[in-house]
């Protein structure tokens, strides 16, 4: 499938969607119209039912996405930050019920690398290159990014990027836990449709369970954790697919010498 978005493209085969942001000649900047079409395609995905994992990438070589479109952010006012227009975006993201890898080419900055820390994952090519420049335009990675970024890398570092708007390649990415997975820039996208191959073979209520439980890992304290986590287990000890999964393990293993 293949939608008739004006910014992005919506791709869904076999369980799983590639979502690509398409302005290659703004480095898929994400403008008002993306947002609204990213609210748009997402909401139908989690409808049908029928995607268990996402990938996010961007069309062309040179971007994953570059940053927000400044033209529209210079225009921005205090009741325009209020309405959280990218946060709210990015935090439907991170909540979305199937796992999420962003595969990432090229330059990834400002509103592009906090939509990459709200992915679960990340797959970035070796000439990648990340970074929260925002305070070099008198603003802040308000999007997420001083909550999200921190929890990622570490309070220091986090620090070290956002106050410096330093860029940093894909091999210091990686080196600081901001990367999952460095490889070459022309198999990034196949890289991250392997990796989301390697969930969707998993039981897919179990990853549903488990990424729940993760995410609220960095909201609430452990005993209210602990009680999801028990509560998500007892729910998938009445599975069908937890029977039938252990059942071919304990046949499997029964059969050989």
């Amino acid at each position: 499938m293949s939608t008739g978005y004006r910014t992005i493209l919506v791709d869904v085969e076999d369980r799983l969607a590639v979502v690509t942001f398409n302005r290659p000649d703004k480095r898929n900047a994400i403008d008002q119209t993306m947002v609204h079409e990213l609210h748009d395609a997402l909401d139908g995905l989690v409808v049908d039912g029928v995607v268990e994992a996402c990938v996010f990438t961007g069309a062309g070589d040179k971007a994953f996405i570059g940053g927000a479109d400044i033209a529209q952010l210079k225009e921005r006012n205090a009741i325009d930050a209020l309405k959280t227009i990218n946060a709210a975006l990015f935090g439907k993201i991170e909540a979305l019920p199937f796992p999420t890898i962003a595969a990432v080419r090229g330059y990834c900055l400002g509103g592009g690398c906090e939509l990459a820390i709200c992915c679960d994952l990340r797959v970035a090519g070796e000439g990648a290159k990340f970074g929260q420049p925002e305070v070099a335009l008198g603003i802040i990675p308000a999007a997420g990014g001083t909550q999200r970024l921190p929890r990622l890398v570490g309070l220091g570092r986090a620090k070290d990027l956002v106050l410096t708007g330093r860029t940093i390649d894909a091999r210091e990415a990686e080196r600081i836990g901001l990367v999952n997975r460095v490889v070459p820039d022309d198999e990034v996208l196949d890289a991250a449709k392997a990796l989301a191959r390697q969930i969707l073979a998993q039981g897919s209520l179990a990853v549903r369970l488990a990424k729940l439980n993760l995410n609220n890992s960095a909201r609430t304290g452990q005993d209210s954790g602990l009680l999801l986590e028990q509560v998500s287990q007892a729910v998938l000890f009445e599975s069908e697919e937890k029977r039938r999964r252990m059942t071919e393990f304990l046949e499997k293993r029964a059969r050989k010498p």
